[in-house]
């Protein structure tokens, strides 16, 4: 077989994995519907098949089970609100910070399921889903050490600082997206305020890290 046939024999394949691929995607984007308002033990896989309008066969042979399906959910909703949050990096130190913490709530507010998902799980205490709990705040603590320092890879003091205010920050954007009393821009303003004071006590306990100041602006 020459280099031609070669080629030509291998785009079904290529056809099939696309279709597969995309198959898949819609099965997760089901997915993050069908969690946003339902426990995961509440559904059953003949429940999310009849919703989905699939057969039940075509979900394990994707995920493998109920779980594989589930923990497949998650994981796309936190690439989502990873890449959201971590966009800006041309930007100043300052302006990354801000940028960071709109692009969180921005995801929060109009992915709401998702980010209910990936803070508060839904199953209970999973390890595994904890685990990709805990990797999203790893994630945001290093976008926001990033924006602060230049740098990701921080000692225990700032490290624990940031990771404190991370876990304020979800569980005061779960009651925002339940009880959206404050606009998206107040709530950033006041999310910025606690993380300048957070950044502040690390400054003081260790001026080697020292709180971004913001850019002097001409008049």
């Amino acid at each position: 077989m020459n280099i031609s046939q070669q080629r030509d024999a291998s785009r079904p394949r290529a056809r099939g994995t696309e279709r597969s691929l995309a198959r898949r995607a819609e099965l997760i984007a089901i997915g993050r519907r069908l969690f946003a308002d339902t426990s995961y033990d509440a559904l059953s896989m003949d429940d999310i098949a009849r919703q989905a309008h699939v057969a039940k066969g075509l979900i394990y042979y994707y995920f493998q089970s109920k779980r594989g399906y589930y923990l497949a959910i998650i994981q796309d909703s936190v690439a989502d609100l990873v890449s959201f949050a971590a966009s800006g990096i041309e930007l100043p130190q300052v302006d990354r910070v801000h940028r960071t913490i709109d692009g969180y709530l921005r995801f929060a507010e109009h992915h709401q399921s998702a980010y209910r998902t990936i803070v508060s799980g839904g199953v209970g205490f999973d390890i595994e889903v904890h685990a990709i709990r805990d990797g999203v705040r790893e994630a945001i603590v290093a976008t926001i050490a990033e924006g602060a320092y230049g740098r990701s890879d921080i000692p225990a003091l700032p490290r624990m600082s940031l990771l404190s205010w991370v876990c304020s920050v979800e569980g005061a954007t779960l009651d925002w997206i339940d009880r959206p009393d404050l606009s998206r821009e107040t709530m950033r303003a006041l999310l910025v305020k606690t993380l300048g004071g957070a950044l502040r006590a690390v400054e003081e306990l260790d001026p080697a890290f020292p709180a971004p100041k913001p850019a002097r602006r001409d008049a």
